[in-house]
């Protein structure tokens, strides 16, 4: 049986798993940075889950690897994820990367055929293999290895995963100081930077001590406008969720208890959700 939300944030060995998890993610950022801040924001994540999600099934229903961009742009809408505009900027601007590619001679670009290219399909084959690995540290399962043995295995989990992402509230709509974060552009990626940071934890304590020292260097390292940054981190020490040991922005940065358990519940939501796409997908004993 999969592992619960619950379960998974209540896990006693989790923190130093999900620093882990982190620290790959920002190493996999560095080795493509374009890419990887192109799904760095709650809204261009989902919509990249989505794409990805019509793409696989486009191969494994109808045997054709390519999709109707109205269709991705009905989907963005009917779940709620963008405006038809701004679905078809961001299938636009992955054109304009050469991280999809469009199908077909020239005509009407709403009905021509949509697919992935290597390169995205590669980062979505790690990430969803890092996760798994995150599971099977959890419980010592064997996800990972059952995963690695089937060559189909991406195209058969990631729409499931898309699914339960696409339709679960706690990812969704994020609440708190995390949904700060969740909709700035690369914020997915600020966050990470906070997680893989964090010192050791001792239990109960109010303020976790991270390595996260200047803002300014934070926004150089992620091409991020300085002066947004700094308001959405003055925005979440306004509520207590940051701060600073010594002189603000040029210190060690600190997390609250209840941030971290912000960041933590929402992890722990999106690990059940690709725990149970699992499951369905490769059956309870192949765990």
């Amino acid at each position: 049986m999969s592992l619960s939300a619950r379960q998974i944030a209540g896990h006693a060995g989790l923190l130093p798993l999900l620093r882990l998890q982190a620290q790959t993610l920002l190493t996999a950022y560095e080795s493509d940075p374009r890419l990887a801040a192109n799904f760095a924001s709650q809204q261009r994540w989902l919509l990249g889950q989505l794409a990805a999600s019509l793409h696989f099934r486009s191969e494994l229903e109808t045997n054709s690897s390519g999709v109707p961009i109205s269709r991705f742009i009905d989907q963005a809408q009917a779940h709620g994820i963008a405006s038809r505009n701004t679905a078809d900027a961001f299938i636009k601007e992955l054109i304009n990367y050469g991280y999809v590619e469009l199908a077909g001679e020239a005509g009407d670009k709403r009905l021509r055929l949509l697919r992935a290219t290597s390169l995205p399909v590669e980062l979505l084959d790690g990430w969803v293999a890092l996760h798994l690995s995150t599971l099977d540290r959890l419980d010592g399962g064997a996800r990972g290895a059952a995963y690695s043995a089937h060559g189909d295995g991406l195209m058969r989990l990631q729409p499931l995963i898309a699914d339960g992402l696409l339709t679960l509230e706690e990812v969704r709509k994020p609440s708190g100081t995390f949904s700060l974060f969740t909709w700035l552009d690369k914020g997915g990626i600020v966050m990470e930077r906070m997680i893989s940071g964090m010192d050791e934890i001792d239990k109960g304590s109010a303020r976790i001590p991270t390595s996260v020292m200047s803002v300014s260097d934070m926004a150089e390292w992620l091409k991020l406008s300085r002066t947004h940054l700094t308001r959405k981190l003055r925005e979440a020490e306004a509520l207590g969720s940051i701060g600073w040991d010594g002189k603000r922005f040029h210190s060690a940065m600190w997390l609250s208890a209840e941030f971290l358990a912000e960041m933590v519940a929402a992890q722990a939501a999106k690990l059940a959700v690709i725990d149970e796409a699992y499951d369905k997908v490769f059956g309870v004993a192949a765990r």
